[in-house]
């Protein structure tokens, strides 16, 4: 009897931690990941997203080679991101030192004028030791807790949840 109540508890008690996560996905602010002038974007999912996170350069081209697409990002008003540099596949899987991301901010501050505060890897893939040289220098760095508690679009839709998914949980 002790057993089948200890169960029901823990039963109770991981629905209500779902709920709750569920309830603040609702509330908190959403992202659109993917973000380049070589990547078509619903327009509606940018529109209800507070924060674009850029590739600053995506198939060797840098964003800050379409001035009008930069100028066009700028006045959505909205908060921008770096996601990655090149958005390779396990990109900050592997060490990168703070030359490469420079590489990247560089662009981003090309195309926009200022450089990025908020950095999140491709595939939210992100080693402890490039972790620590983003923070280091000065990144807010975004990973799997941010994921699980912000709905997370991507603009080629090909994130690992459909961006239908995204808006039903």
């Amino acid at each position: 009897m002790r057993a089948k109540r200890v169960i029901l508890n823990t039963v109770l008690v991981i629905l209500l931690i779902g709920f709750c996560i569920l309830l603040l996905r609702n509330f908190s602010s959403r992202q659109v990941d993917d973000v380049s002038p070589a990547i078509a974007c619903d327009s509606g999912i940018i529109g209800k997203s507070e924060t674009l996170m850029v590739i600053p350069i995506f198939q060797n081209k840098s964003i800050a080679e379409d001035s009008g697409w930069c100028k066009y990002i700028l006045s959505l008003n909205k908060t921008l991101g770096m996601h990655g540099v090149y958005h390779n596949y396990r990109e900050f899987g592997e060490l990168r030192n703070e030359d490469y991301i420079r590489a990247g901010m560089k662009e981003f501050r090309k195309c926009f004028g200022r450089y990025p505060e908020i950095f999140e890897a491709p595939q939210v893939s992100l080693s402890r030791e490039n972790g620590k040289t983003l923070r280091a220098m000065g990144f807010e760095v975004r990973g799997y807790p941010f994921q699980i508690m912000h709905k997370v679009y991507h603009c080629n839709d090909t994130g690992k949840y459909s961006n239908k998914f995204v808006d039903w949980v």
